[in-house]
């Protein structure tokens, strides 16, 4: 456990209500802030999200020659029109693997020397996924034993057809965003359909390409023009707050303005399925995302469920949370071929499991996941965040039901993805 961290305590509550709008989308807003500062013109970003992590993606646009600007409740980015600035000093992503994996790709067309550094966490996690395709268009990527720092020598790219050995929306992305920029027709196949927010960001933006039930096919030498939108609220976020809701029967959870992208709604799909009341009341779209107003209320039944193949890839980061209440529940959570989780900001399988010990559950740790029985009682303990923003979050609301204080170490974490989550959690669980 680090030392000199933030501890938050939390206490138990007897429900969960209000409303409350969160912050922009994070996949959105990283994947916005990159295509706004390659295009042409300047594009205003509403609702962008207060995370660390888009705003490593942003610091980075400004070194390759974007101009962005903070324009209260929004960002604007001047984009370059097509070709990046040789960056003056390294490209610092901190803790963003989004930022690193998918600029890899955007930049790798562009001539020049492109290093990306990030914070420890990062220089942890593996880049060869990433490597790979780049090389084969043409790129030259130097890594350090298979991770950051990275050096990408970039020029002209060759299309490639490539099959994504693993499910993994970061490396679909970096293909596609290098597909872009280079000579012919590249096509991506999907063995796990992952998140698309990259194919909406590239039509809003401009860029034309096909999708099926394989893949994604994008032609070359296509140009961008800026645009202006507002990012949904972050369904990822907002899982915290829908699992606390799951745990008492007398919560009432509006959610407004929430990113509602299909191939993101496994999410609540499981909770519904684990006794979550759902209602959507209202539904748009805007530049092919989905947006919507949802009220979650508890349920005094709580299931398990089983969580496995793709499944467990379409919720990769909603599985800490899930683990953490899956105490609560009747039958329990199995979790199963997550083995990714074991690559991200931390060792999330190890940390998940160690944690809910900590609190006195009873727990079986798997390689590829966990078994958390159903029916226990948990009491408050010290809790491990291992600076890692969704093990932080996931045991704040596993303390919600606790029978007493929890200690959560290292709490600063949390705004790496969602500042305000600490201050909105205390608004809206009723003592």
């Amino acid at each position: 456990m680090q030392e000199n961290t933030h501890i938050e305590v939390v206490s138990p509550v007897r429900s969960f209500r209000g409303s409350v709008r969160l912050p922009g989308d994070k996949s959105i807003s990283h994947r916005y802030a990159m295509l706004a500062g390659l295009a042409k013109g300047t594009s205003k970003l509403a609702n962008f999200s207060t995370g660390a992590d888009p705003h490593s993606s942003l610091k980075c646009m400004e070194q390759l020659g974007a101009t962005v600007r903070d324009e209260g409740g929004a960002v604007s980015v001047t984009g370059v029109g097509g070709t990046f600035a040789q960056p003056a000093g390294d490209l610092d992503c901190g803790n963003s693997g989004s930022t690193m994996r998918m600029l890899a790709g955007l930049v790798a067309p562009h001539a020049g020397t492109f290093r990306f550094v990030g914070d420890a966490s990062l220089t942890k996690r593996p880049m060869e996924r990433i490597r790979g395709p780049l090389q084969q268009m043409g790129a030259r990527i130097d890594l350090t034993e298979g991770h950051a720092p990275m050096t990408v020598h970039g020029g002209p790219l060759q299309a490639i057809r490539f099959e994504t050995p693993i499910a993994s929306a970061q490396v679909k992305t970096a293909v596609l965003f290098a597909g872009l920029q280079a000579n012919g027709l590249t096509e991506l196949k999907e063995s796990v359909r992952t998140r698309d927010h990259s194919e909406h960001a590239l039509r809003a933006f401009g860029a034309e390409l096909e999708r099926d039930a394989e893949g994604v096919r994008i032609a070359g030498g296509q140009t961008l023009q800026a645009i202006e939108a507002t990012v949904p609220g972050d369904l990822s976020s907002a899982a915290f707050f829908l699992c606390a809701a799951l745990l008492f029967p007398e919560s009432q959870l509006v959610l407004d303005d929430l990113g509602m992208n299909p191939s993101r709604s496994a999410l609540l799909d499981v909770l519904v399925s684990m006794g979550l009341r759902l209602q959507v009341l209202n539904l748009e779209e805007k530049h092919g995302e989905l947006i919507g107003t949802v009220q979650a209320n508890g349920s005094a039944d709580l299931k398990g469920a089983e969580i496995s193949g793709s499944l467990s890839a379409q919720l990769i980061d909603e599985l800490p949370v899930l683990a953490a209440v899956a105490p609560y529940t009747r039958t329990g959570v199995t979790i199963r071929d997550a083995k990714e989780l074991r690559v991200k900001e931390s060792d999330r399988i190890a940390l998940v499991v160690r944690n809910l010990r900590n609190m006195g559950a009873e727990v079986e740790e798997l390689e590829d996941g966990m078994i958390v029985p159903g029916g226990q009682t948990l009491h408050g303990g010290v809790i491990d965040s291992g600076d890692d923003h969704r093990i932080a979050m996931a045991f704040s609301i596993a303390a919600l039901r606790a029978s007493s204080d929890t200690a959560i170490h290292g709490a600063e974490a949390a705004a790496i993805s969602f500042p305000e989550f600490f201050p909105l959690l205390r608004q809206l669980g009723a003592q």
